[in-house]
């Protein structure tokens, strides 16, 4: 029996009811728009004076977010923050996005990658002194890993940290590359390799001599938002700025970039949501041939699809918080927590990857069509949605980049197959015994998600059987099971929704959720069975079409109503002027 636990979605592990955003509290629906009331009235006013390299404006607007909590929602009490869950963390961010784009990335990173490694790994001492000046916007956090020849793998950085001889201190020397808030940034979580081996990671000052900064980068997107060079020239850091312990750097930053992967999910998720109401608003007013466009069954089709795509990104989103809430609700965050959160933050790491790559490419998809959408105008830099257009780009890249995210997903798993955490099931015993749950509403789209389970043990088997020993090389494949693994976690999520909407909302809303979430499933079935094909038919050519034959719930969608679907959902997106399930 697979307990539940990172990648246990993959052997129809029984889920229970899986949070949803309609379970969102009182208190912590009053927090989101709260949030994104500041965003709105305080930060989008201010983007053309970001967009001039106004930094002071950025930190004004950091600690105005600091004031009202928003800097510290998952800070222990003890250091200034507020001290609660990532489901509420998650609302917040949710809303940032409402600020335009540049700020919204300034109060990620600063949140993120930046506190999140002094919160877990940091130790009580390190914590008194930095994290509540962070919490109340004084001072800002950057996160300096990426170098000129350490992108996606980083731990080949070259940035050295030389000991000195009585062990007080490190003398850092290097060069750290596009780093988000830099240019204003006072604390920097360096890495370095300690006398040329040990990867560590460290807490480097600003005031600290030796520290500069180069000048900020001409980018595509985020004009707003500070990228610069970090320099250091022989930096003197003491010893007790060593954050974690020499030589286990590996476990800060690939722990943190977990956590970043995960964060890029609801801002991806706002962001969409910010623009899917654009172009519903522009779809409503543009009036041709004598219409608004909104009622050409086209352009509703579009603003189906995107809040299709939204829906169960928004799913994934939800369930994926508090399931991390559950892997580290038992650190103790106001102690030295370093020992046991490279396990906590890493117990859904497949998970982690699955939601950056959907939800970075579903926000590609959603300010695709919006612009389309928009027409002409949309190519403008006076709307909203070009600007959104540029920036959503870069989130394929930040946090790893899909490709190295994709061959993340089954070569974690493989690694737990092989650890004997998870066990390494037959497609067609799997496909027997998974899934019994098909007497609802949604009983075919259950069927269907077991069957999708079986092929994707199928093809994962298949690699094992015929490339055991070189397994790494075959990375076409090892991405299709990436692509059957983000298909199957979304659909599953998004029936899981859809089947609680049944029992708690309005018929209404209930009937709209039922319409999301088979539109979501069938739209990703397609996806799934085509990329399935490829892969069996590189691994096993002479039964491709047998194989994939069997899986007949995938395959009888006949009945489903598409076009009737999404122009009722399309109905619904217009009369609400976007999002129609706002909290």
């Amino acid at each position: 029996m697979v307990a539940q636990q990172g990648g246990s979605f993959l052997y129809g592990v029984a889920i229970g009811d899986s949070f949803v955003p309609e379970s969102l509290d009182g208190e912590q629906r009053e927090m989101a728009r709260m949030a994104r009331d500041f965003a709105q009235r305080s930060a989008r006013p201010q983007i053309e004076a970001l967009e001039r390299h106004d930094w002071a404006a950025s930190r004004l607007l950091l600690h105005q977010a600091g004031q009202l909590g928003l800097l510290g929602v998952e800070v222990p009490e003890a250091y200034g923050g507020l001290g609660l869950d990532r489901v509420t963390g998650t609302a917040i961010a949710q809303e940032l996005p409402w600020s335009g784009g540049s700020f919204n990335l300034s109060y990620s990173v600063h949140t993120g990658i930046g506190m999140v490694p002094l919160v877990y790994f940091g130790t009580p001492a390190q914590k008194e002194r930095y994290l509540p000046p962070l919490v109340a916007g004084e001072q800002v956090v950057a996160y300096a890993l990426t170098e000129a020849g350490s992108g996606s793998d980083a731990l080949a950085a070259r940035t050295t940290a030389r000991r000195s001889p009585d062990g007080s201190a490190y003398q850092l020397s290097g060069t750290k590359q596009w780093i988000t808030n830099g240019g204003f940034a006072d604390l920097f979580v360096v890495y370095a390799r300690v006398d040329g081996e040990q990867f560590t990671a460290f807490l480097v000052e600003r005031g600290m001599p030796g520290v500069s900064t180069g000048r900020e980068e001409r980018k595509m997107g985020y004009d707003g938002s500070s990228t610069v060079e970090v320099i250091l020239d022989e930096v003197s850091v003491p010893a007790a700025n060593v954050l974690h312990q020499v030589g286990k750097g590996h476990h800060v930053a690939f722990n943190t970039l977990n956590i970043g992967r995960f964060k890029l999910g609801p801002s991806c998720l706002g962001s969409g949501i910010v623009q899917l109401g654009n172009a519903a608003r522009y779809a409503n007013e543009r009036q041709q041939f004598g219409r608004p466009i909104a009622s050409f069954p086209l352009i509703g089709r579009k603003l189906a699809d995107m809040a299709t795509k939204i829906y169960g990104l928004e799913a994934v989103v939800y369930r994926l918080a508090a399931l991390l809430d559950g892997a580290s609700g038992h650190l103790d965050l106001t102690a030295d927590a370093s020992a046991q959160a490279p396990d906590a933050l890493a117990a859904y790491a497949i998970e982690c990857s699955i939601l950056k790559v959907l939800a970075t490419e579903t926000l590609d998809f959603v300010v695709d069509e919006a612009v389309q959408i928009h027409g002409g105008y949309g190519y403008m830099r006076e709307f909203d949605v070009e600007r959104a257009y540029r920036d959503s780009r870069v989130n394929r890249i930040f946090e790893g980049t899909n490709e190295i995210n994709r061959l993340l997903i089954p070569n974690t798993l493989f690694r737990k197959t092989s650890r004997g955490t998870l066990p390494l099931p037959g497609a067609d015993k799997f496909a027997a015994t998974a899934d019994n749950g098909t007497a609802d509403a949604l009983g075919h789209e259950r069927r269907a998600l077991a069957e999708a389970r079986a092929l994707f043990w199928r093809v994962a088997g298949l690699l094992q059987a015929r490339h055991a020993g070189a397994r790494d090389e075959e990375q076409e494949v090892l991405a299709i099971l990436g692509d059957l693994a983000i298909a199957i976690f979304t659909i599953e999520s998004a029936i899981a929704r859809a089947a609680q909407a049944q029992a708690t909302q309005g018929a209404a809303m209930a009937a709209l959720h039922l319409d999301l979430a088979r539109a979501c499933l069938w739209d990703l079935a397609d996806w799934l069975v085509s990329r399935a094909r490829e892969a069996l038919a590189y691994l096993a050519p002479a039964d491709a079409s047998d194989a994939l034959a069997r899986y007949t719930a995938l395959a009888e969608r006949a009945s489903f109503d598409r076009i009737g679907t999404g122009r009722r959902i399309a109905a619904h997106v217009s009369a609400a002027g976007g999002w129609p399930l706002l909290r």
